[in-house]
């Protein structure tokens, strides 16, 4: 028996048909960016995340800060098991850019999946942080 997906869709910038989930519906993030378009938080390792709390986020929601994606990281086994278990989000005049995490967060979109858990880091206009 057939799964009951919604008729074909032209994904927006793209001319083959796809398929859409029932539970992600369009694009999996709001956005596909290049670099960082806000201050330096001046945060790099994973201490310097650490006291930022994690919440969840729905992926609809982030704007990638990165085009390319490893595949080799995307299906290692441990991929997941070095670093931070939380990606890392930085908001920005009321946008959300995904800075660290892109391999969890389309892992999360292949397991259907609408959320990811993610530090998110709140950029001030001064060029402050709050947690």
């Amino acid at each position: 028996m057939a799964a009951d997906y919604p008729p074909l869709g032209l994904c927006p910038g793209s001319q083959a048909q796809t398929r859409l989930s029932p539970r992600l519906t369009g694009m999996i993030f709001r956005s596909v960016g290049e670099g960082r378009p806000y201050p330096d938080h001046g945060r790099v390792t994973t201490r310097d995340w650490s006291d930022v709390p994690p919440r969840q986020v729905r992926l609809d929601e982030l704007v990638t800060t990165k085009r390319m994606l490893d595949l080799d990281t995307l299906l290692a086994e441990d991929s997941t098991f070095y670093g931070d278990l939380f990606a890392h989000v930085v908001e920005h005049d009321g946008t959300l850019y995904l800075e660290d995490g892109l391999h969890r967060a389309v892992r999360a979109a292949l397991q259907q999946r609408p959320v990811l858990h993610a530090r998110v880091l709140v950029s001030t206009t001064d060029g402050g942080t709050t947690a």
